[in-house]
């Protein structure tokens, strides 16, 4: 390689650096890290200095970077969850004030809701003593001020940057006013409106769950296939289906009787192809691919398949209730799938996202006769005040009474409970 001086002498590389000398070097970087003492200094150095103040200073003019923090809940010690939240934000702020941006953050806390009840709740239980509402909303309030001056040192050790002095507090009546004043205006310009939609709930509790409170475990279930009679399914499967003698009935498999009460429809897939399975005694309408799953499931031995039109043409056609003195419509949705059952879901809009979804669609009452704690009300008589789960076992009777329940087992599934009571 040709020198770039033209010379025939090595480049001197070290002379284009500025190097310390052994001195020089000692004295700046020490031999030992020595954590315990460096660390606070290094936090003590970014407070008195001022580091989020300047930042915010030297970009005032510039244009303005703002995250939108889901604030932690102030129930505890931080966690490496919340280290991890909160250390990749810090990350983006810092990222984004260096590119220039003005990057103003007021950390927060979220002080109501049930973790931090929960957790006081606990030290009651442990005192064994009996607390009332002003009570324990006075000691809820002090546990989260607690935790919150707790986290905020926590914070602060990791080196987050933000507007420590002024946090804001759910808590704090003046937080409570303003949100207050954003929702009057939500009001005043129509965008709040009151409607029953189909939440996770815990009956225990009484509350709604959000989804990161629910946690997935294996339950036993009892699986049952139900006959729905037809009312006017006949129009689609026509005449040369079968004994026309038979009794013809619509297939549906759940692992909730329970909800059958708020049934208000079956959904098809509108591409699938159905057959309607001739046995002995009946005639059921069921997806074609699943057909010899359930022949199996029921102990059928002897069916004949007969060919009836794609899922498409079943739609506002009727069957009956199986125990109850209504209609269930037939509709369609590309939620149901081939994994398992008939091809044919039992949809209750009360009791599931799906159902409730598809249940918009067609303009059905969003319906579910169950209460908050997780009993049946006035509008299933016959089951008014039974715990839900307790009930399944008397809906199956009930089923099988009317000659209505095809096949009955037990399975054990994932099943979503509350994360409080696993």
């Amino acid at each position: 390689m040709s020198n770039p001086t033209g010379t025939s002498e090595k480049p001197n590389y070290k002379s284009t650096l500025c190097l310390l000398t052994k001195g020089e070097a000692e004295a700046i970087f020490p031999q030992r890290a020595n954590l315990v003492q460096r660390e606070p200094e290094t936090i003590t150095f970014w407070e008195d200095g001022k580091i989020y103040e300047r930042l915010r200073e030297k970009n005032q003019d510039s244009p303005r970077f703002i995250l939108h923090d889901g604030p932690p809940y102030a129930n505890g010690r931080i966690h490496i969850g919340t280290v991890l939240n909160k250390v990749l934000k810090d990350i983006t702020l810092r990222s984004k004030a260096m590119a220039g941006f003005d990057v103003p953050y007021n950390p927060g806390w979220d002080c109501h809701g049930l973790p931090i009840e929960h957790k006081v709740m606990q030290e009651v239980r442990a005192e064994k003593k009996d607390i009332g509402t002003f009570e324990l909303r006075q000691r809820c309030r002090d546990y989260a001020l607690h935790f919150i001056d707790v986290m905020e040192e926590d914070f602060k050790r990791l080196g987050v940057l933000g507007h420590w002095d002024k946090p804001y507090r759910t808590l704090d009546p003046s937080f409570e006013g303003h949100e207050l004043h954003l929702f009057a205006t939500l009001v005043e310009k129509g965008m709040v409106y009151r409607n029953l939609k189909p939440v996770y709930w815990c009956p225990g509790y009484e509350t709604a769950l959000a989804e990161a409170e629910v946690e997935y475990m294996d339950h036993t279930s009892p699986s049952i296939y139900v006959k729905f009679p037809s009312i006017n399914v006949e129009e689609v499967v026509g005449k040369d289906c079968g004994d026309t003698s038979k009794p013809l009935s619509v297939l549906i498999w759940t692992t909730t009787p329970w909800t059958l009460p708020a049934n208000l429809a079956i959904t098809f897939h509108p591409d699938f192809e159905y057959v309607v399975m001739e046995t002995d005694t009946d005639r059921m309408v069921m997806a074609r691919e699943l057909a010899a799953q359930v022949a199996a499931e029921a102990g059928i031995e002897n069916y004949t398949l007969h060919d009836a039109p794609r899922g498409s043409e079943f739609e506002n056609k009727k069957c009956k209730h199986p125990f109850i003195d209504r209609e269930s419509l037939l509709i369609l949705g590309d939620h149901v799938t081939l994994e398992a059952g008939s091809g044919c879901v039992h949809t209750a809009p009360g009791h599931g996202h799906e159902d409730y979804l598809v249940g918009l669609k067609y303009g059905l009452e969003i319906y579910s006769p169950v209460d908050g704690r997780g009993r049946f009300t006035s509008q299933f008589p016959e089951f008014e005040g039974q715990e839900v789960e307790a009930s399944n076992k008397g809906i199956i009777k009930l089923l099988d009474d009317k000659g209505l329940l095809l096949a009955e087992k037990k399975i054990t599934h994932s099943y979503p409970h509350d994360w409080r009571e696993k």
